[in-house]
């Protein structure tokens, strides 16, 4: 009995995991040879496993801990949390800045920290949205397209300041009553404090290609050194990276073909999104259509939705489902998936409503 329950709690938490696996052996049965991972892609992994490692190790020494009692001890945390994940992830991609924040966010003591989780997704959503390097998706559009930086922060505005809006009245109805006991005990402060935020700063710029992808061998070398308890990061969420890559090439081989109308285009990209991320959808459609306004809305819409819309959302996601105070994962995909749909059908109707964006 005990070994079923350990079972089918592995198969809830880690089907992401499964999915991606299934789907990536199926695809690849289905045309008939493995996919092929580019050195982009390899860099991609290697990153996230360097983020991770340097977070766990910030979140180790005590940092986040110190940081969310300082939230905690002020007033409108959750306005504070979701206008710092907006932000934040127009400067250092969705995907960083909930690596950054959920694990802040899993520290308070405040009540709906679901719903509060899924609101940071959503905010890291509409924020990177709005810069050509907010998330990988809109980079890749804005270097293939070579779109003027204004043209294309005014084209996607509505998107973002839309929900920015939506995000803060929605943050405002969330109850901020506090368990005082738990917040009260903090854990002790590690003298790595002063050595992962370094490294998360060289792990960032190796992001923006300031440093070359290997200077994040640096944390990989400390951490197995001296600090392996910062390994113990979600291998799960590396691998199921892994395969949603070679998934997403393989579905590129399948389902290629000639859109040409702007507004198709908005539509099926939104929905292809859903099936296999916004990134690869962007590099899928670029290379049949010319309306990079209609990709850019689709894309983005399409990181709303299934988890499977960004790889923001799958960090947010594991990194709430595999919390050690977390629990009813059931309970929360749901909610997950109900609040991201109305975000995605909100931003297809805006788009459909500002013609002169289309």
């Amino acid at each position: 009995m005990k070994t079923r329950n350990g079972l089918s709690d592995f198969i809830l938490k880690e089907w992401l995991l499964l999915t991606a696996g299934v789907g990536f052996l199926l695809t690849s049965l289905y045309i008939r040879h493995f996919p092929l991972y580019s050195v982009g892609e390899m860099q991609v992994l290697f990153i996230l496993f360097t983020l991770f490692v340097a977070v766990k190790g910030i979140e180790q020494s005590g940092l986040i801990a110190k940081l969310s009692g300082n939230i905690e001890s002020g007033k409108y945390i959750p306005l504070k949390l979701i206008l710092t994940t907006f932000f934040l992830s127009m400067l250092i991609t969705n995907d960083v800045a909930l690596i950054v924040i959920v694990p802040l966010t899993l520290t308070l003591s405040i009540r709906r920290l679901d719903i509060l989780v899924i609101l940071e997704a959503l905010a890291a959503n509409a924020g990177s949205a709005l810069t050509p390097f907010g998330n990988p998706q809109n980079f890749f559009i804005y270097w293939f397209y070579d779109v003027n930086p204004a043209q294309f922060i005014v084209s996607i505005a509505p998107f973002s300041l839309l929900f920015l809006v939506l995000l803060i009245l929605s943050s405002l109805a969330i109850q901020t009553e506090s368990n005082r006991k738990k917040a009260a005990t903090a854990g002790t402060v590690q003298k790595s404090i002063y050595i992962y935020p370094f490294f998360l700063i060289i792990v960032l710029l190796t992001v923006f290609r300031i440093f070359p992808v290997v200077a994040g061998s640096l944390v990989l070398i400390y951490a197995l050194l001296l600090d392996r308890k910062a390994l113990r990061v979600d291998y799960a969420l590396l691998f199921s990276f892994f395969f949603f890559f070679g998934l997403a090439d393989n579905m590129r081989s399948i389902l290629l073909s000639e859109i040409s109308h702007a507004k198709h285009v908005f539509f099926f990209s939104a929905l292809a999104s859903q099936i296999m991320s916004n990134v690869p959808t962007a590099l899928l459609f670029a290379k049949f259509t010319t309306h990079w306004k209609a990709l850019l809305w689709g894309t983005n819409a399409g990181g709303f939705g299934s988890l499977f819309g960004s790889l923001a959302n799958l960090i947010a996601y594991k990194l709430y489902v595999t919390h050690e105070q977390t629990n009813n994962s059931a309970l929360f995909t749901a909610k997950f998936l109900i609040i991201g749909y109305m975000a995605f059908f909100i931003a297809i109707g805006l788009y459909f409503a500002l013609p002169g964006f289309q």
